[in-house]
């Protein structure tokens, strides 16, 4: 009988390791679903309007040059190939000391050959925003600058917080600067598309669920 039950006992692991085996070997790493799976409702379209302060001649600047390899030989204030850092504040009037809702952090680099007043740059960067509904969201820039012209627009690529899956477009437009010292304000209208709201419960659940899709079929079954 003892023996009955061992043989029995063995045959039942041998089967549930094969079940087992079986799981890993059909398991994926990727899955199909839907936005509602992670609490997303529907997409909407938001505007978000503020100002940009770029403060070069303050002591504790908001802007510095990381790399200038033709300093000395070159008119330009950036020439090609410069990199600047950047953590400029956003407010929403064009005064520095109106309402701050967040910041503007990342780099520029000078991206054109010619010389001359006709800048471009490549702009990468994070508005990080400190206020109101979205405080504690970002948004991410990435793309051309043309700064002479009176309109540029730029690509939103991504977010996080409130704008997880974010996408669409800002403009940028000068509103002061002062060339002597680089000091500079800049209006930026960003319009991007994002979810309306996001349950993180829902949305924990899901990284567990894809990160490990074996344990919790077995946990399903």
């Amino acid at each position: 009988m003892a023996n009955s039950k061992t043989i029995l006992f063995t045959f039942l692991l041998l089967l549930f390791h094969t079940f087992l085996f079986s799981l890993l070997a059909t398991a994926s790493y990727y899955q199909n679903i839907s936005p509602a799976y992670l609490g997303f409702r529907e997409e909407k379209l938001t505007h978000i309007h503020f100002y940009f302060h770029e403060i070069v001649s303050s002591p504790n600047p908001s802007l510095v040059f990381a790399l200038e390899p033709l300093k000395g030989k070159s008119k330009s204030p950036l020439p090609f190939g410069s990199l600047a850092m950047i953590e400029d504040p956003l407010t929403v009037g064009p005064k520095l000391d109106s309402k701050m809702v967040g910041k503007a952090q990342g780099f520029y680099i000078s991206a054109a050959h010619q010389e001359g007043t006709d800048l471009e740059l490549v702009m990468g960067m994070t508005f990080a925003f400190t206020d109101g509904e979205y405080n504690g969201s970002t948004l991410s820039v990435l793309g051309r600058n043309p700064i002479s012209s009176a309109v540029r627009e730029m690509p939103i690529v991504g977010g996080t917080g409130s704008f997880r899956f974010a996408r669409g477009f800002t403009q940028a437009r000068t509103i002061h600067v002062e060339h002597s010292t680089g000091d500079a304000v800049v209006e930026y209208n960003v319009f991007v598309f994002h979810y309306s709201s996001l349950s993180l419960q829902g949305f924990n659940d899901g990284v567990e669920f894809m990160t490990d899709p074996v344990l919790n079929r077995i946990q399903n079954f």
